[in-house]
């Protein structure tokens, strides 16, 4: 966040300035002063010229002869150094504004992922804070290069909204980063698994929460990422360091529609390896289509299996109260069983739309 109240001069001098007064005030020129100090005088030059910083040794030195003190010389040369580095750092910020303007900064803002700032370099400045980068090609070095694919194994270049997107991805890492997981354990989820499938089967009230810390006792971080502009997505899955995570935005505002997603990307983690990154409903150059398969059939086993399905449909036509029955005797959701019956356009779009719920995560 921007701090306030700071204030930065418009310019500094370089304390080889203030250097080349004092010797004039003693009529005293850069040869004898060199002499004095013990320093060469190419150095004593290079620094009146500001082509060369004053050294601790070289304040000290300067204290004997010039009877000002070393911490003054060296606040000097600190201060001149704060001011350069802040011009460059100007140019950087200014340099990176055109590729802070391909993110929803406004809807950014909004969601309180940035702070209510108002200038474009200021929102830049907030940009590469919140990715915990110095400069924007960092950023394209990490998500479109993959110079560190030990963190970001896949690449962005080819997706529609990369820009958007891994805005969405490093909200979930921050959000991540403030839960506390046991360490990640296979059993313990897989025996959750079924614990998790009876919230699913009632979705009550405060049931992300019921969710995430059954999760968490397992290792496994789960958290809810709303969608920003320009990021269709629904979920997301991948390792942070030794620990199993999962993204998931609540899309479609429909339980059937989360409750897929979420076993989805259990799947995805039980089924695959820790190097992979799977990102849901986006198109990606590294998308493995076998294993969004395998994690598909996963969800399917654990919402509604392919057994279940042809027995809910052997006994069509179906009334509502058939759906309740099979909802209970399947410990599933009615609306897991509707949404699966109107994906497959197997029965109008009119039937069972109550049994729809809104995902409310606070």
């Amino acid at each position: 966040m921007a701090k306030q109240n700071q204030y930065f001069p418009q310019s500094v001098p370089h304390p080889g300035e203030t250097l080349a007064e004092k010797l004039e005030e003693m009529e005293m020129g850069p040869k004898e002063f060199a002499l004095r100090t013990g320093k060469p005088e190419k150095t004593i030059i290079a620094v009146m010229k500001g082509e060369s910083s004053i050294t601790p040794d070289m304040a000290v030195q300067f204290e004997n002869v010039t009877k000002i003190p070393a911490h003054f010389w060296m606040n000097h040369q600190r201060g001149y150094d704060e001011f350069i580095a802040r011009e460059k750092r100007k140019t950087a910020i200014d340099e990176a504004v055109v590729w802070a303007k391909q993110f929803p900064l406004s809807d950014m803002i909004k969601k309180a992922w940035l702070p209510p700032v108002t200038t474009i370099q200021e929102k830049t400045m907030e940009m590469l804070a919140f990715f915990g980068f110095s400069n924007h090609t960092a950023w394209e070095d990490y998500y479109f290069k993959q110079q560190l694919k030990v963190a970001f194994r896949i690449s962005l270049a080819q997706t529609n909204e990369p820009y958007a997107i891994s805005a969405w991805l490093r909200k979930g890492e921050l959000q991540a980063a403030e839960l506390e997981a046991n360490d990640y354990s296979e059993k313990k989820f897989k025996e959750a698994l079924p614990q998790i499938k009876s919230i699913m089967a009632a979705h009550p009230e405060g049931f992300f929460n019921q969710l995430q810390n059954i999760c968490l006792e397992a290792g496994v971080k789960v958290v809810h990422t709303p969608c920003i502009n320009k990021a269709p997505i629904s979920g997301s899955t991948r390792w942070l360091n030794d620990t199993p995570f999962i993204q998931l935005t609540g899309r479609y505002n429909r339980n059937d529609s989360f409750w897929f997603t979420f076993f989805h990307e259990a799947g995805h983690i039980l089924l695959h390896g820790k190097k992979d990154i799977f990102l849901e409903k986006v198109e990606y150059s590294d998308k493995d289509l076998e294993k969004e398969l395998e994690a598909d059939e996963f969800a399917c086993k654990w919402t509604l299996t392919e057994d279940e399905e042809a027995e809910i449909l052997d006994a069509a036509p179906l009334s509502k109260d058939d759906i309740r029955a099979f909802a209970k005797q399947f410990n599933t959701h009615p609306a897991i069983i509707i949404g699966r019956l109107q994906h497959k356009k197997l029965i109008p779009y009119s039937l069972g739309r109550e049994y729809f719920e809104a995902v409310i995560f606070e």
